[in-house]
């Protein structure tokens, strides 16, 4: 009785943690460049007696590396990706990997991100471009040209697909493994990338979906709390049935 009661009440503890990342997601479906949070589950097996139960694990969050919805905006400071890549910026402890590709010129004409962070070339260095000159032209493999001067480039950065990817200020994440410059924008296939001019990535986060998966956790929440007093009851049962009789 006792293991029914832990089993449910560790699947409560694994749907609150559901819920947290869907109101998470929810609430960020008007960010740029957000990436959704998805949780992985598994299960822990203890012996009772001489049956094994099987209890819920709290999940594990990681983000989802879908592409989000790109949007026209028709400005030369925004830019969306295709494929599997990320732009670079400077963090306070080394790079950092976004899929907000909207930008802005320092006066003193540094490239940055809309945090005020520096936008990062292939070598990782900060691209400078002239504050006063045309408006900037950037190409499907991110070189930048400014008038008839080519001035650098974006780096598009491909992360390993093992790396653990953590989320900082600004929808930015850190990655536990650097990431690799694009070099070659002329592959084919489910690895090409492209870098996309006055266009802004939205969230990939899946509305209907969220709100699914939001009615199947009150359900699930409410079934579960549904075995834990039932098994409660049925303990309580149990000890007055044991008990000195009256």
């Amino acid at each position: 009785m006792q293991s029914s009661l832990y089993v449910a009440l560790s699947a409560q503890m694994a749907l609150e943690q559901r819920l947290n990342t869907v109101a998470t997601n929810v609430a960020n479906l008007g960010t740029a460049g957000y990436r959704a949070e998805e949780v992985k589950f598994g299960t822990i097996l203890s012996e009772a007696g001489k049956r094994e139960v099987a209890f819920a694990t709290p999940g594990d969050t990681f983000l989802s590396r879908k592409g989000g919805p790109l949007t026209k905006t028709d400005s030369p400071l925004d830019v969306g990706l295709n494929g599997d890549g990320w732009l670079a910026v400077r963090g306070p402890q080394g790079p950092v990997y976004t899929r907000d590709g909207r930008m802005q010129i320092s006066a003193a004409g540094d490239l940055q991100d809309l945090s005020g962070r520096p936008v990062l070339d292939p070598g990782g260095s900060p691209l400078t471009v002239d504050p006063e000159g045309p408006a900037l032209t950037i190409g499907q493999d991110g070189i930048i040209t400014q008038g008839a001067n080519q001035i650098g480039a974006l780096g598009v950065f491909r992360l390993d697909p093992a790396a653990k990817l953590t989320r900082v200020a600004g929808g930015a994440v850190t990655s536990d493994r650097a990431g690799v410059p694009i070099l070659d924008f002329n592959q084919r296939g489910e690895t090409t990338v492209r870098v996309q001019q006055g266009f802004q990535e939205g969230a990939n986060v899946n509305p209907v979906m969220e709100m699914a998966r939001l009615i199947e956790i009150t359900r699930t929440f409410q079934s579960a709390a549904s075995a834990v007093s039932e098994a409660e009851a049925s303990l309580q049962d149990a000890i007055r049935g044991l008990g000195p009789a009256s």
